[in-house]
């Protein structure tokens, strides 16, 4: 089986030799033929790492049978996105090993069950989290409070109602916020720094 290794530092600074002779030596031992080593120099928490992308191009296009990486850190940035990925592989005929996550390894039955196990684990989570958005936004939306973007606020219509006359919460009400929001717009420091310069003119 040719085998895709991927490795990732997250600086260039980094070496990542060590990672490297780890999982030739891994492949040694199983027999496996290094199809080409993907070597990464960025943060986890980056997308957009070229040599990743590369090999999952690769990986889509069959040119070799496996994926083994150090560390499932090293490759992927949360667990659902573990997951995703992993069972993209799978679809596409391409085992994956994870040389030091024991148990993460597809090229054994105990390895699928594990995989299965984790992706339930992910669903969970995911649910879990999804309930608690909704519970919230419910909660913060029975309190009256308002979700979503906060709306501009334009300066010049506030200064004309105030100097019509009109209290916080009637300007509130006339521009569809609440009456904290034009008290905050009114003691801002440049706001109060012209109407001095206008006052001194």
């Amino acid at each position: 089986m040719k085998y895709a290794l991927y490795v990732r530092v997250s600086t260039e600074t980094q070496n990542p030799e060590m990672q490297i002779n780890e999982l030739k030596e891994y492949c040694d031992s199983r027999g496996w033929k290094v199809f080409q080593i993907f070597v990464d120099r960025l943060s986890g928490k980056n997308t957009n790492r070229p040599e990743f992308q590369e090999m999952n191009r690769l990986a889509r296009l069959r040119r070799f049978q496996g994926i083994l990486v150090y560390r499932l850190d090293r490759a992927f940035r949360s667990l659902a996105d573990t997951v995703n990925q992993i069972q993209e592989y799978n679809n596409h005929g391409i085992k994956f090993t994870s040389l030091h996550d024991h148990g993460m390894d597809t090229t054994t039955p105990s390895g699928t069950l594990m995989l299965h196990l984790v992706s339930s684990f992910a669903q969970f989570e995911a649910s879990i989290i999804q309930m608690r958005v909704k519970s919230g936004i419910a909660n913060a939306r029975s309190k009256g409070i308002k979700l979503g973007r906060p709306r501009k606020i334009d300066l010049q219509k506030v200064i004309q109602l105030k100097e019509r006359g009109l209290r916080l919460s009637e300007i509130a009400k006339e521009l569809g916020v609440n009456k904290s929001t034009i008290s905050r717009v009114l003691q801002n420091p440049i706001l109060n720094s012209k109407k001095n310069e206008n006052g001194n003119a």
